[in-house]
């Protein structure tokens, strides 16, 4: 009879949790998305922080195996987050790793999440030691085949060693290792992937400083679905590198490189 009701409860005890974890993600969130135009910076501060504090009590809370449904409920507070310009452009974007060992640590799998924590940890919170750790800690979890498309982690990885930590040794090792996973596989897009992460590979092997390597990197961040700011971003660094970036009249962009590296 003990065990039968320990075993009626556990189920209840489980949703409870799952619902505490719920219910101290979002109302913070949401309030300050909604008082962003009339709160003062002291507020949005406070707000931050204790966000961050939230996302501090979920790195240590049990999952009971819920890794997958909290990793998706943070990453949709991500989004909200990272989303708000208006209150970014006050407070900045210190909580994106937060968010990110959060949801990497539960779902180390989740291939879509090493994008954004590429844009909003090294491009936009100017953090791309903290983004490269975490990704390390993930790819120890990962294989060429699982995920799917997993080689896509280490070109991310790559891009935040290259472009914003100047370590060209091991952005080298990084596209070399994306080569090799995606060569694993037949399709169009893998092969793509793994002769374009080659070419990168060798550039820097013969020219660490190479800037066909530094604009095939940032050619990757302006294709990579991102927003109109990390763009216009992207477009401005491939210029100063001497490339430019053309229109087709498809609407496709084309990137002209200099004509010495």
């Amino acid at each position: 009879m003990l065990l039968s009701r320990k075993a009626i409860a556990a189920p209840f005890v489980i949703c409870a949790c799952i619902l505490g974890i719920t219910l101290i993600q979002f109302p913070q969130l949401q309030k300050l998305i909604e008082s962003k135009k009339s709160a003062s910076l002291e507020t949005l501060e406070k707000e931050i922080k204790s966000e961050n504090t939230r996302l501090n009590i979920l790195k240590k809370t049990p999952s009971f195996g819920y890794d997958n449904f909290i990793a998706d409920l943070v990453y949709l507070n991500f989004s909200q987050y990272f989303g708000d310009d208006e209150v970014r452009d006050k407070t900045g974007y210190s909580l994106s790793p937060e968010y990110f060992e959060v949801i990497l640590e539960r779902d180390p799998r989740f291939l879509a999440a090493y994008r954004s924590l590429s844009i909003s940890t090294s491009l936009y919170a100017a953090m791309p030691e903290r983004a490269i750790a975490i990704s390390e800690k993930g790819l120890k979890s990962l294989s060429p085949f699982v995920p799917e498309r997993s080689y896509y982690i280490w070109r991310f990885k790559g891009v935040d060693e290259l472009l914003f930590l100047g370590d060209a040794q091991a952005a080298q090792q990084s596209f070399a290792t994306a080569a090799n996973w995606a060569s694993k596989f037949s399709d169009a897009e893998s092969q793509l992937i793994a002769n374009t992460s080659q070419k990168t590979a060798e550039f820097l092997s013969r020219n660490p400083k190479s800037k066909y390597a530094q604009i095939s990197t940032w050619s990757m961040v302006l294709n990579n679905q991102v927003d109109k700011k990390t763009q216009k971003r992207a477009i401005r660094e491939i210029e100063a590198l001497g490339g430019k970036v053309i229109t087709t009249p498809e609407g496709n962009q084309k990137i002209v490189f200099p004509p010495k590296d």
